[in-house]
């Protein structure tokens, strides 16, 4: 009994610095041995649940410590403060480190994996830490769940389990959002677009459009009024609302690297056209110089030629019908603009020329 008493209390010291700066020092070891500890009192919450004695020898040591501590200036741990609190000790620690902006990059990650491991992994246990941390954490959490701490232009986004991790959390937030509120959805993206860095969400967004369908409920399953059935309808809320965000889907298409956008719109034909029709857009800033023999832009923000043509040879590289579409509307811009054949008088012949389809 003493044994677990002990423990019970140097979890709660633990618990208490879970919410300060001191954080910054857990890597992720210290993460998993706090973890591991959590789930050991869970272990005892079911074990001991039943029996009154220990139960209350367990209560009783608890409230004497709060006394004590709140005696002396301390303050209690919120949350904490019974036996029945042993059962979801691990949510609270897990909540607590990942809403602790102070909590390294290396141990948030490994947090964030140790929690929502991916669509691969089965939750056969319907009390296991992720399946209850999920329900909680997307409710109360989701713009902490959400905090990046960036990534390179460069990142293989494949191979980036933690964005991936964000994605498939970004789409099970978006099941759970009542349609019936105001704007529903919609609401919820354009408050995560104002708060988070845009870019980095962006990215969030861009690899949860290129995950996998995920399987339907059971029929069995009830849902709530307005919910979606499953994950691929995240991926509609998510297109919606690109296509309702200007501003949101000029920065997507004018930010990500030009071949996760090719991905996306070969997923997406609904975003491919408003890709290509900013590209297009974007290509009729251009002039010629004829000093120079480039095409430039008037503007600091009109997109270079390097920039345009990366993305348009991104997107002739992908298969029919994406790159007929591209190549057609190419050589529609052509024939409008006087159909030239020599270069620097039609961007889009000079397009259609680098892109190795002129004539």
């Amino acid at each position: 009994m003493e044994s677990l008493l002990q423990h019970f209390e140097r979890f709660s010291e633990v618990l208490a610095v879970s919410r300060t700066t001191h954080v910054r020092t857990w890597d992720p070891a210290t993460v998993r041995r706090a973890l591991q500890w959590a789930r050991y009192l869970r272990h005892v919450h079911r074990r001991f649940g039943r029996h009154a004695r220990i139960r209350m020898a367990l209560e009783r040591r608890l409230q004497n410590q709060w006394r004590l501590e709140g005696g002396s200036g301390s303050s209690p741990v919120p949350g904490l403060t019974n036996f029945q609190a042993l059962e979801r000790c691990d949510l609270l620690l897990s909540l607590r480190l990942l809403e602790n902006r102070a909590l390294g990059d290396a141990a948030y990650h490994y947090l964030l994996q140790e929690l929502f491991p991916g669509p691969g992994v089965p939750d056969a246990d319907p009390e296991t830490l992720q399946g209850s941390l999920a329900r909680l954490a997307r409710c109360r959490s989701a713009v902490h769940l959400l905090r990046l701490s960036g990534y390179g232009e460069n990142s293989v986004l494949e191979e980036d389990s933690v964005l991936k991790t964000q994605a498939e959390l970004l789409l099970a937030r978006l099941r759970e959002v009542p349609k019936a509120e105001a704007e529903g959805p919609s609401r919820f993206l354009s408050i995560l677009w104002e708060r988070l860095p845009q870019n980095n969400f962006l990215k969030v967004i861009a690899a949860a459009l290129l995950l996998p369908p995920s399987s339907p409920r059971p029929q069995e399953e009830e849902l709530e009024p307005g919910t979606p059935k499953t994950l691929a309808d995240g991926d509609q809320e998510l297109v919606r609302w690109l296509l309702t965000k200007s501003d949101a889907m000029a920065a997507f298409c004018r930010n990500l690297p030009a071949g996760l956008l090719t991905s996306v719109a070969g997923r997406h034909p609904e975003l491919s056209r408003v890709y290509l029709g900013l590209l297009l857009d974007w290509a009729r800033h251009l002039h010629y110089d004829l000093q120079k023999g480039i095409w430039i832009g008037t503007e600091f923000q009109h997109v270079p030629w390097e920039e345009l043509y990366g993305k348009f040879q991104s997107l002739c590289q992908a298969p029919p019908p994406l790159k007929d579409d591209v190549l057609a509307a190419l050589e529609s811009c052509k024939a409008k603009d006087g159909d030239f054949q020599v270069r620097g008088l039609s961007i889009w012949t000079d397009l259609l020329l680098a892109l190795g389809c002129g004539s």
